[in-house]
Order: structure tokens, then sequence, then C-alpha cells
């Protein structure tokens, strides 16, 4: 019945039928409601069909069907949800970037008051001008897939912390060459010339290159580091629905992650210096301290190390029949439900119900779907170290193999059991 309700929506302050930001934000949050009211009823053993209170095999498939078919609709309002919000980026980069120049453009004025208007800051303006266009292009272009945020978007859907720091240092950069154009652009006097081409000679701003350099590469590296791992089934990734800003600071499951915070930290404090040295010094390209640079190389290895480091295929270290109080020792049959012993069967970020529901279990020549067991707060069946099935009647006699299909298509290893009669 919450179901339904949740399928239904009406125009206005309430509106859920996704066509519009508030509605695909309001459709959602009642799906979840709808959701969590229908998951902890049936945990609470209410709503079942009366012709299924006999069977306890029954009643749980037909709880885990009907908690798959909610968890399908909560998934599809939070796709609509991260579509709409994407969407929504477009605007807010006007917003921001139209910002940011104002203040820029006060900054100086009142930094003016006194010393005078200079070429310095007529370039800085210019330059901010050009470095915001550019960032309003962007977005323009990819006004459906994130605007802005785009470039530093990865495959999964997730905002790439080897991307956006990369992507800090280059618009740092960027913009410190578009301001010594714009003053060479302007300048009249041989010597003011050369003064500025000297601002850009590597004695000057080899810390700079070297950490931008660095940082550019392990964006790339770890782009392909994920992909090997991926196609190697040796990492299991899950697509989000939207990108977040946590997603810098923690792994795929929202939990915090030491490499990426570390890095984000490391990274934006040394952005700052350097954006100060450029205000300082407006003449020539930031001269990074090679112990700061250092700094940050020393924290972009450690993120490139961590990257390597995460991840693993799911493992099943043991098979044996799951045995209820009262009931007796006995060997594995058909109708028996089996409880399987591993590790990584819950990818990170695969924690949602439906990406649950699309863990499979083979034993043999027969797909076995994880059944969902409701509790009030959550699930007992799957879990990321036990899954619990049934052993159908379809699988054969005699010694059988079984293996773990995980929502992010990863197989695990293979666990022989015997099914005797």
């Amino acid at each position: 019945m919450a179901v339904q309700v949740a399928r239904q929506g009406t125009h206005g302050g309430g509106c859920t039928c996704g066509d519009c930001p508030h509605g695909a934000r309001a459709g959602h949050r009642q799906a979840v409601a709808a959701f969590l009211a229908k998951r902890d009823e049936l945990a609470a053993g209410a709503g079942l069909p009366a012709a299924l209170a006999h069977s306890a095999g029954a009643s749980r498939q037909w709880v885990s069907d009907e908690l798959t078919q909610s968890a399908a609709l909560v998934a599809e309002r939070g796709r609509a949800e991260g579509e709409a919000w994407l969407r929504l980026l477009w605007n807010r980069t006007l917003l921001t970037v139209g910002s940011a120049f104002a203040v820029l453009l006060l900054v100086q004025a009142l930094t003016a008051i006194g010393a005078g208007w200079t070429v310095t800051r007529t370039a800085g303006v210019l330059a901010a001008l050009l470095v915001g266009g550019a960032l309003i292009g962007v977005a323009r272009l990819h006004r459906t897939r994130g605007g802005v945020l785009a470039p530093v978007i990865g495959e999964d859907n997730r905002l790439s912390t080897s991307r956006a720091v990369a992507a800090a240092w280059m618009l740092l950069t960027g913009y410190a060459v578009l301001v010594l154009a714009w003053q060479l652009a302007f300048a009249a006097a041989p010597r003011e010339r050369d003064a500025l081409l000297a601002g850009l000679e590597l004695a000057r701003c080899g810390g700079l290159l070297t950490v931008v350099a660095v940082v550019c590469g392990i964006a790339v590296l770890v782009r392909r580091i994920v992909a090997l791992r991926v196609l190697g089934q040796r990492l299991q990734k899950v697509r989000a629905d939207r990108p977040r800003a946590a997603d810098l600071l923690t792994d795929d499951a929202g939990r915090g992650s030491f490499a990426d915070a570390q890095f984000v930290l490391v990274s934006g404090v040394a952005v700052l210096f350097a954006a100060v040295r450029l205000a300082r010094r407006p003449d020539q390209l930031p001269d990074l301290p090679w112990g700061l640079a250092l700094l940050v190389l020393v924290s972009g290895a450690t993120y490139l190390a961590g990257k390597y480091a995460e991840g693993g295929r799911p493992v099943i270290l043991s098979v044996v029949r799951a045995r209820e109080a009262g009931d007796l020792d006995a060997p594995i049959r058909t109708g028996d439900d089996i409880e399987i012993r591993g590790a990584g069967f819950v990818p990170p970020g695969a924690g949602a119900p439906d990406r649950l529901a699309r863990m499979v279990v083979r034993i043999g020549a027969v797909h076995v779907h994880v059944p969902l067991v409701p509790v009030p707060g959550g699930f007992t069946n799957p879990t990321d170290s036990v899954l619990t099935v049934p052993v159908p009647v379809d699988v054969e006699l005699g010694r059988v193999e079984v293996q773990v299909v995980t929502a992010a298509g990863v197989e695990s290893n293979r666990c022989a059991i015997e099914v005797t009669e």
C-alpha cells in the first residue's frame, strides 16, 4: 500500500512526478520511506498471505520478492534524483562563477584604495574572466552530465579525488599564466617584458611544475589501475546514483579513507599557499618551495599506493548446512539451506537493497538468487561474510560446486559440496 502511494504523484508542493528536481527529490524520499515501512512490517511478520504461513521457505521467498520489487522502485527514484541534481549544476555553476568574479572585483577595488589601480589588477580581472568563461563553457557543454564537475566525475559516477586535485592545480597554474600573459601584453618597456619572462624560468617555478606534472600523472595512472583491476576482477566497483562532495574523502561505501583525505588536505594547503604567493608576486609563477612540493609528492605516492591496495575478489572459505534450533545434524539435501561463509560478498557501495537483491549463488548448473531476510533496521541476509540460500530440487545429486556472483558481477572462487538424497 505504501509503495503504491509512493508511485503516485501530484504536481504542486509535494510533486513526485520526477519531471522536475523538486519532484525527483520528494519522490525518492517517499519511496525510501515506503520501503523502510514495508521492510519493518515484513520483519515483524505482518502482511504475509495466509496461504504461505505454513511454509517457512515459501514465506521467505515471497518476502524477498516483495522487498526486491520495492527496492527497484527506490533505485529508480534515486537515479531520477541523481539526474535532476546533475541538471541543476548548470545553474549553480553560473551563480558560483559569477559570485567568485564579483568577490574578486570587490577585493581588487578595496585593495586599490590608496595604492591606485594598476595593470596587474587589470590582468588579474581579465584572467579571471577568461577562466570563468571557460568553466561556464564546460558546464554548458556537459550540462546534462554534471556541468563543470563532468571532467572530475569517474566512470562509477563518483567524484574522483585524483582528478579533482589535478584540476585544482591546473586551474591555479592556468590562471597564473594568464595573469602573466595579460601583463606581458600591456607592458610597454622592454625591461618590464624581460622581467615578466624571467618569472617563467624553471629555476623559479620548478617546484610548481613538478607538482602539476606528478598530480596529473597520478590522475591518469589511477584511472588505468582501477580499469585494469576491475577487468581482472581484482576490484569490485558499483555505480553510484550521483556524485557527492564526500566522495573526495571517503571510499565507495562512504567510509572515511585515509589515503584520499590526506591527499586532499595536503594538496588543498599547498594550493592555498601557491595562491597566496601568486597574490604577493603576480609578476611570476608561484615559486612553490621544494619542501612543500616534496610533501605533496609523498602524499600523492601514499594515495596511489592506497588505490593499488584496496579491493579484492569475494572469497568462499567454507559451505555448511544451515541448522535451526532442534534440527538434527545431517548431510546436505535438496531443499535444505546452506550457509556460505567467506568475505567480500557485498562490495563497497552495494549495501542498498536493490544491489543486495542482485546477488546470485551458482550451485552446480542452477543459479539461486540470495533472498533478502529483513529485520527491523536492516537485513540479516545477505551480509559481507555470510550468505544463506536454499538448495533447489533441480540441483543434481553428488558433488557440485558453489560459487558466489556479487552485485558488481565479480565471481568468487569455487567450493565443492556433496548433495545427497
